[in-house]
């Protein structure tokens, strides 16, 4: 087995960029999720969910210092990282309340220009990641501006089953994982409970519970009529709380993750 694909979000709900290697710190991979796009009243985080047109935003990260947004029918935008003793909103992620620099009203109109709507874009220093919920995670344990998790797992042949269910060849990034492992039968990861890529050792610690986002398409935006896969899912991966595709972990440690990276499963 080994580590087939690499991929990080840099804006939460933002399209997904493919990397050959990145190094993970203690909130995830290095850069995932660390900017969201809130409603400018309520402070609420937006996503495809109600915004499929969010698939098409790119958000890529220059250096360390910059992020530049661009979208079809938009001139790119560059983003500075806030100053984190700057100006802060309040925003809600879930049931998790924070305060959070705020990128400016640059960022605030390009944004509401092309989504339709008042927003802002906020940022998350790394100093103030979010705790995982403790009924899964050690206290100390957090993530970024992720639905819950800093990792996201999918088995290459458990989608290549899924394609061949649906019959259609699915595009990974409909799932939105971090890591995609190859040589693996088709929904070996249920099973797993410790894994190490490379050097780096997992926690597979919560099945990934699927909402209507998959069914959007990463290239376009739109979503299946017939709500594929999440129809098909509902077949055979249906479980108590929700449908099910895909592993959530948490690593235990730093350090870094490369494109075909040797996989060994510990328990």
């Amino acid at each position: 087995m080994h580590l087939a694909s690499l991929y990080r979000f840099p804006l939460k709900s933002g399209s997904a960029e493919l990397l050959q290697q990145e190094r993970c710190d203690e909130l995830g991979l290095c850069g995932d999720r660390r900017w969201m796009v809130v409603d400018a009243a309520s402070g609420k985080f937006l996503t495809q969910r109600m915004l499929p047109g969010m698939a098409l935003l790119n958000a890529r990260w220059q250096g360390d210092a910059e992020l530049l947004l661009t979208a079809p029918g938009m001139d790119a935008l560059a983003v500075a990282v806030p100053e984190e003793s700057g100006v802060e909103r309040g925003v809600l992620i879930w049931r998790e309340s924070l305060q959070v620099p705020d990128a400016g009203d640059a960022a605030a109109e390009w944004l509401t220009r092309l989504l339709g709507r008042p927003c802002r874009l906020v940022h998350l220093p790394t100093s103030r990641g979010i705790q995982v919920d403790q009924d899964y995670a050690r206290p100390g344990e957090r993530t970024a501006f992720s639905d819950g998790f800093p990792f996201l797992l999918i088995g290459q042949r458990s989608l290549d089953d899924l394609s061949a269910r649906v019959g259609q060849i699915l595009d990974v990034r409909r799932f939105r994982p971090n890591l995609v492992i190859a040589g693996a039968a088709p929904y070996a990861e249920d099973g797993w409970r410790r894994i190490r890529i490379g050097d780096l050792a997992f926690r597979v610690v919560k099945p990934c519970s699927r909402c209507i986002i998959p069914t959007i398409d990463p290239l376009s935006g739109e979503r299946s009529p017939v709500r594929e896969p999440l129809a098909t899912l509902m077949n055979y991966r249906k479980g108590v709380g929700g449908v099910f595709f895909g592993q959530n972990l948490i690593a235990e440690g730093t350090g870094l993750l490369q494109i075909g990276m040797p996989v060994e499963v510990l328990e």
